[in-house]
């Protein structure tokens, strides 16, 4: 698998680079950030690490332009621990986030979980229910149903982190990245239909539960 690393500064790319070799990753270093995002945006890549400050292009708009084209897991690297840059990272597409510093084998363990969590059907536990993004369709029990790009990334981010709750503008931020304006109607429309599309693969089951005054959890273990 190749995996890109975005990282301005060389020993630590260096570093990283030598311990996902060890692990048979392919890799490719960019220390300039409008260079990978114009390299990124037409090179395939199974993985991208990415650092947050970049010289030329920053790290969140790197991961916001290409979350407008491509779905490649994003694991976000940076020395800002603040609680909002964290939330932010992960609202704007990224599929997990590393404060430096950092054990390098701690990474590369993110990396192994990144990636099998994304290169093979998401199942949720205990209910056999997948999500075929590459084909847009949703399977259970042999039987499948289509969704629209917005119900896939909504479900796609809910069923990332079963449980979690998510208020109507983080679904927004994670799946309108063009910074329209949407309402929280219109996320509530999206939900309904994504749930009607769900009964027709199980018409007893719920995944995707709302929470009074808050928004909207998935819940696998059905």
């Amino acid at each position: 698998m190749k995996i890109a690393i975005v990282e301005d500064e060389q020993k630590l790319a260096s570093l990283l680079q030598d311990y996902l070799h060890k692990e048979s990753y392919e890799t490719v270093h960019y220390s300039d950030g409008t260079i990978a995002l114009e390299t990124l945006q037409s090179a395939p890549h199974d993985l991208i690490l990415l650092d947050l400050m970049l010289p030329g292009t920053d790290g969140m708009t790197i991961c916001r332009e290409l979350r407008k084209t491509t779905n490649v897991p994003i694991i976000m690297m940076t020395a800002r621990i603040e609680e909002i840059d964290r939330l932010l990272g992960l609202e704007v597409g990224a599929d997990d986030y590393i404060c430096k510093p950092y054990s390098p084998r701690e990474l590369v363990a993110r990396v192994k979980a990144v990636l099998r969590r994304t290169q093979t059907p998401q199942q949720a536990s205990g209910s056999g229910l997948e999500i075929l993004e590459d084909e847009a369709m949703v399977r259970l029990n042999g039987k499948t149903c289509e969704v629209t790009q917005v119900e896939l990334g909504l479900l796609v981010t809910m069923a990332a982190h079963p449980g979690r709750i998510y208020n109507r503008q983080q679904l927004i931020n994670r799946i309108y990245t063009d910074n329209r304006v949407v309402s929280d109607r219109t996320v509530d429309s999206h939900i309904k239909k994504l749930r009607q599309k769900l009964k027709q693969l199980n018409s007893e089951a719920e995944y995707i539960h709302s929470v009074y005054g808050i928004g909207y959890k998935f819940e696998d273990n059905q």
